[in-house]
């Protein structure tokens, strides 16, 4: 018979019902929440370790500038691009990033709709990062077209001449998937701030603070009309979030599953895209947690429950990728199919094979140690393990892009690829952008949500007459 593990029995975080961590530290009030989480944004002393962290950021930024504007004079040769591999970083970084920003979507809609309320600490910054992820996906199919300048002709916008997008071409699905995420994800993100919007209005001392936070909070006054509209939009705006978690990812499979090039045309491509944009997107949201909740000293608020339930569904996410390499492996031998058998031993033990290795290192063999309740406790072994989720998914894209087109069916136009200096600024730089608009994003708007948590306290049920409200409560 299976037994619990010891947990230490004078824990305040661990529910003694239950054996669990708590989502919410005890003794905290309405007040005490809204105090906490409103002090980081009204403060009128920004620490000197955030100037440092956007200083940084922002000078590595300042590389994708430089790479970009290069590119812009000079050209896609600029980047290790030839033939027969047409695409190289720059699709590989496009997927990478619209991976990252599935886990704000799913701990946003879906779990709201299952009511999870782990959720709430988390849920405000992870929506942050789907968005900041976007903006750096969103650039690289613009860049990599090689006239920049003529993006809006993947739009069907009225023209005279007639001339309309391909619609048959899966990278013009890409274009209306990952605009509707983009779109629907902003909204979502926005409505969810309001009532947090109007507490921080009535808190700030500032005049431009009140007026801006006046201004972005819609009127909100914490009426039960509001309420109501609040969340019935919530409700609805996670009904629409909830496929896109699906389709995203799906519709950008489509770009490799529906050309006849092996090691692209496979069926098991959109289930295991999507598992495998969730896998890098909690993986993502472990990288900001943690540090997060040292800096701000946040513990009592994001706790050790949160990055458990992060494990665990990295852990069930990560378990259908590893049957996605399996089937992969599996089909290439049942097929019968020489192209394929060739693909999947080149994948393996070609001149490339050595980055196939380390994704089944980062993705599969190293995660396994989450089965084990003390790693996923943790929050220095998840946060080193979030690093190499996502070092071993970004190789995954690297892997089924290159090593399936550096050799394709004639081995006369065998070639090999090798990315450039720019390649690589390029995608530096785009980790620059992210941490910076994140850094914004912490200092200037609440990070987690103060109306939700509130919402989970005791007190939340049974009001005690002697403590003030806010305007968000």
């Amino acid at each position: 018979m299976a037994t619990k593990p010891e947990l230490p029995v004078n824990d305040p975080m661990l529910d003694p019902k239950t054996g669990e961590y708590r989502v919410i530290a005890p003794g905290h009030t309405f007040t005490s929440v809204t105090d906490e989480i409103s002090r980081i944004v009204l403060t009128s002393h920004t620490p000197l370790g955030w100037f440092f962290g956007f200083l940084l950021a922002g000078s590595i930024c300042m590389m994708l500038l430089t790479a970009v504007t290069w590119l812009f004079l000079r050209g896609v040769g600029i980047w290790g691009l030839d033939i027969p591999v047409g695409w190289g970083f720059a699709i590989i970084n496009f997927v990478w990033w619209i991976g990252i920003g599935h886990a704000g979507t799913l701990i946003s809609a879906i779990l709201l709709l299952f009511k999870q309320q782990w959720r709430n600490s988390i849920n405000r910054f992870a929506e942050a990062m789907t968005i900041f992820a976007v903006v750096c996906a969103g650039m690289f199919p613009v860049i990599h077209v090689g006239r920049p300048w003529l993006g809006y002709w993947l739009l069907p916008y009225p023209n005279t001449m007639n001339v309309w997008p391909q619609f048959r071409s899966p990278l013009l699905w890409d274009v209306f998937a990952v605009s509707t995420y983009a779109t629907i994800s902003v909204v979502f993100w926005y409505i969810g701030m309001v009532p947090d919007l109007g507490t921080m209005r009535d808190r700030a001392q500032s005049k431009f603070a009140q007026f801006t936070f006046g201004l972005l909070s819609l009127g909100w006054r914490g009426s039960v009309k509001h309420w109501m509209r609040y969340e019935t939009a919530s409700l609805l705006l996670a009904g629409l979030a909830t496929p896109l978690v699906l389709s995203v990812h799906s519709v950008i499979s489509f770009d490799f599953a529906v050309a006849v090039l092996p090691g692209w045309h496979t069926t098991i491509f959109p289930p295991y895209f999507v598992a495998g944009a969730i896998y890098s997107g909690f993986a993502m949201v472990i990288t900001l947690a943690i540090p997060i909740r040292k800096f701000y000293h946040l513990e009592d608020l994001i706790t050790l429950r949160h990055i458990d339930n992060m494990g665990k569904v990295m852990l069930a996410t990560g378990l259908i990728v590893a049957y996605g390499y399996s089937m992969e492996v599996f089909m290439a031998w049942y097929s019968a199919s020489h192209w394929e058998f060739f693909m999947m031993w080149n994948r393996m033990f070609g001149p490339m094979g050595w980055s196939y290795w380390v994704l089944i290192t980062c993705n599969i063999a190293l995660p396994q140690s989450l089965w084990l309740r003390s790693v996923r406790s943790s929050p220095a072994i998840m946060f080193l393990l979030s690093l190499i989720v996502n070092t071993g998914m970004w190789f995954e894209r690297f892997v089924i892009i290159v090593t399936s087109l550096y050799r394709d069916f004639l081995p006369s136009s065998w070639g090999t690829y090798k990315a450039t200096r720019w390649d690589y600024a390029t995608f530096v730089g785009t980790l620059g952008l992210f941490t910076a608009l994140f850094f914004l994003f912490v200092r200037f708007l609440p990070m987690i949500p103060m109306s939700e948590l509130r919402m989970m306290l005791p007190q939340a049920k049974i009001r005690p007459k002697a403590e003030p409200m806010e305007a968000g409560d």
